[in-house]
């Protein structure tokens, strides 16, 4: 093998500031631009068995605000202390490389985000099998696709749709937090199967967006109930739920699913930020009912990735799925775009291009 680097040397004299996002403290309640802080840190310098890449855009997602707590949830990855930096999914462009299979130019996928420059050991992923890295085909489409649609987003919504909930045609479907990013690719993902999809959000704004722009057959807010728009929309039930939310949604689920159905437990932000999660008070519907409520991580699938990418790219050339985003400008720009998503104040996918 032939390496392309130079050890012991940085990128250059004008760019020898390397930037990192770091949390300054555990949120009190719900997280705060000034919980985050991002700091000047120096240029990595190339090593052995390392790859040198410059992040182009950075995906913003919900399960982040996992480890800002003193204590992460039990199984998960560990908490982050303060002085920590954030660990994230991002799209970036090789620099220098010294692996087999990565050159300068290469489009990779990492999980060393939050930062300006990274130095990956590809052995050693900081997000586990899921942020391995990863060499991205250019022809399926820009950056901007694969830190969406062809990324871990596209796959969290494909495997919650057809490993875990086993979706067929004539499934009426209700997809929490459908205006998101995973929710959004989802309930696209469903309608271009056959299905009666059914979306809600927490704007008007969003439940337009839903109908108006995603096409789907109902949306509704769920700040003004839930159970009465599921019985409006879907008035003889719903055979998948695809929960993104949990709490009261996950509930209310229980009550709308008929016999046999299914539940895909891929997110439950109603407890992340600062709030404690609640268990249904209904969960004996799911014995009742014969429902089959399944949790999953994306990770567990990411051997499928390479041809659950080409099956979204192809969707997406042939319209039935689109791709929004909510874009920040900036590396100084992610505390902002951390707490506005998880907020609710984005629609799509929220990403932060930072070159």
């Amino acid at each position: 093998m032939t390496s392309t680097a130079t050890y012991g040397t940085t990128i250059g004299t004008a760019e020898r500031v390397n930037r990192e996002v770091r949390l300054v403290r555990h949120p009190d309640g719900a997280l705060a631009v000034g919980d985050l802080e991002v700091v000047p840190t120096e240029m990595p310098v190339m090593a052995p068995g390392h790859v040198l890449i410059r992040n182009l855009l950075l995906s913003v997602d919900a399960a982040t605000r996992l480890r800002l707590d003193p204590v992460s949830p039990p199984g998960y990855l560990p908490a982050l202390k303060p002085g920590e930096a954030l660990a994230g999914m991002v799209i970036g462009e090789v620099v220098e490389s010294d692996v087999e299979g990565f050159a300068p130019g290469d489009l990779v996928h990492h999980d060393l985000g939050y930062r300006d420059y990274a130095l990956v050991d590809p052995g050693n992923q900081a997000l586990g099998v899921a942020g391995a890295l990863t060499r991205l085909d250019r022809e399926l489409g820009p950056p901007e696709l694969h830190v969406g649609l062809l990324g871990m987003t596209g796959l969290t919504a494909w495997a919650g749709l057809f490993e875990v909930a086993s979706l067929k045609p004539d499934d009426v479907v209700w997809i929490s937090a459908a205006a998101g990013a995973v929710g959004s690719v989802a309930a696209q993902l469903a309608k271009a199967h056959g299905c009666r999809v059914v979306g809600s959000a927490g704007s008007a704004d969003k439940v337009a967006y839903l109908t108006d722009s995603l096409g789907l057959d109902g949306a509704f807010n769920w700040r003004d109930g839930l159970d009465e728009p599921l019985a409006e929309l879907a008035p003889d039930g719903i055979d998948v739920y695809f929960d993104n939310v949990g709490g009261d949604h996950l509930r209310a689920a229980l009550d709308h699913l008929r016999p046999y159905g299914r539940v895909a437990l891929c997110g439950a932000i109603a407890g992340y930020d600062g709030r404690p999660p609640q268990a249904p008070e209904n969960l004996f519907a799911a014995t009742s009912k014969d429902l089959n409520l399944r949790g999953f991580r994306a990770g567990t699938y990411a051997d499928r990735l390479p041809e659950v990418r080409k099956n979204l790219a192809e969707l997406w050339e042939s319209g039935q799925l689109k791709l929004d985003l909510a874009r920040y400008e900036g590396l100084e720009a992610a505390p902002e775009a951390v707490v506005d998503m998880l907020s609710g104040r984005t629609t799509g996918k929220c990403v932060v291009l930072l070159a």
